[in-house]
């Protein structure tokens, strides 16, 4: 079985992806960190030399060669993957559970004031547009976000709640 999360930067889809993998005994997989190891170059370094429209094919190259190895596996996407490359309707169709972890734009604003500088698309946005940048790609990639095949909300929840409600959430029936 094949956990994949996906929200917008700063939903905690690695933060709570690693947590759930130790609970169900699975392995976690950030894409980030693979394409960063398959391609011996940073995700920001991708970015920069090669162009966003190279990353992104790269990063949907991988999603499906990972999904088809179909192994126990919590895997956290970056969070424009699911809207580029018709990831989400490979995702849909194929035999992965797929959870949107949605948090609001103020969540997202916080979390992302914390560590912008290492995050190639917002680390030149000041903080007084950062909100605007946000609130405009969440409503950009909410109806890619929104087809997954289950929705959570972050809001008020701790890691360790997030991980109990998606551990029931994906059990298999």
């Amino acid at each position: 079985m094949i956990i994949v999360l996906i929200g917008y930067m700063g939903s905690g889809k690695s933060t709570v992806g690693k947590e759930l993998s130790k609970k169900l005994n699975f392995s976690f997989l950030d894409l980030d960190n693979y394409i960063e190891n398959k391609y011996n170059s940073s995700v920001s370094d991708i970015f920069d030399n090669q162009g966003e429209i190279y990353f992104r094919k790269i990063e949907s190259e991988c999603v499906r060669e990972i999904c088809e190895k179909g192994e126990n596996l919590v895997f956290s996407l970056g969070g424009g993957t699911p809207c580029y490359g018709n990831t989400m309707t490979y995702l849909l169709n194929s035999s992965v559970i797929s959870v949107y972890l949605r948090g609001s734009i103020s969540t997202i604003f916080k979390r992302l004031l914390i560590d912008k500088n290492k995050r190639p698309l917002i680390s030149n946005i000041d903080e007084n547009n950062l909100k605007e940048f946000i609130a405009k790609h969440l409503f950009e990639r909410s109806k890619f976000y929104n087809k997954a095949n289950h929705i959570v909300d972050i809001d008020s929840f701790t890691t360790k709640q997030l991980v109990d409600r998606l551990k029931l959430l994906t059990k298999p029936m």
